[in-house]
């Protein structure tokens, strides 16, 4: 059955990967930079309307300098958007010094994917494993890390390859829930970068972000 569906979709799944990393390749600090405030929003609100509010915070040329109340204004249909505003503000801390953006220099230099995502962590605030996997995959890193957000898990379950969702998404529950879908990733021959988009796509009907 899941097998049938990812015939259907495995090019248009390949080539929103290969558009991601593209984003690493070819695009500038604030393109990546931007993905990392989208992944910001998403917990608990809905892709397109984070994505749609990234679209007018760079339109608008906020993205670097926008103030507090300019980036609020944006957030429009962002659940929790005040709490979420002010992680962006944080974010660019690191990121911005006198107005130049320096991301892609930061996660370059550590080696491993598993390594960005810790990083990513610990550093951002508003950033938690799904987060970070999200904005990682995002830009091209998703060969070897999980998404776990609510479409995947509640697929997860469908397939048995958990019992049920976790109340709470611990470090260690998420790593071994990675695990676990790294096993069924193989045992279905789908690349676990694709299962995500895949999983995606079966619920909401499109391959988005």
């Amino acid at each position: 059955m899941i097998r049938n569906i990812y015939f259907k979709k495995r090019e248009e799944i390949n080539s929103r990967l290969e558009e991601f990393k593209c984003v690493w390749n070819k695009g500038s600090e604030k393109d990546i930079f931007a993905e990392l405030l989208f992944c910001i929003l998403t917990p608990q609100s809905k892709a397109k309307v984070c994505w749609q509010a990234i679209i007018k915070i760079v339109k608008d040329n906020l993205l670097i300098t926008g103030k507090y109340n300019q980036i609020l204004k944006n957030l429009v249909g962002v659940r929790f958007k005040y709490k979420k505003a002010s992680y962006i503000i944080e974010a660019r801390k690191l990121f911005v010094d006198r107005d130049k953006m320096d991301i892609k220099s930061k996660i370059k230099k550590i080696n491993n994917v598993f390594d960005k995502r810790e990083w990513l962590v610990k550093s951002v605030k508003g950033i938690g494993f799904k987060e970070a996997s999200h904005f990682l995959r995002n830009i091209g890193f998703g060969e070897n890390i999980a998404i776990l957000d609510r479409h995947i898990l509640k697929n997860l379950v469908l397939l048995k390859v958990i019992k049920g969702i976790p109340e709470n998404l611990t470090k260690q529950k998420y790593y071994e829930i990675e695990e676990k879908m790294k096993k069924f990733s193989s045992k279905i021959k789908i690349p676990i970068s694709h299962l995500d988009l895949l999983f995606w796509s079966k619920e909401t009907g499109e391959i988005f972000k």
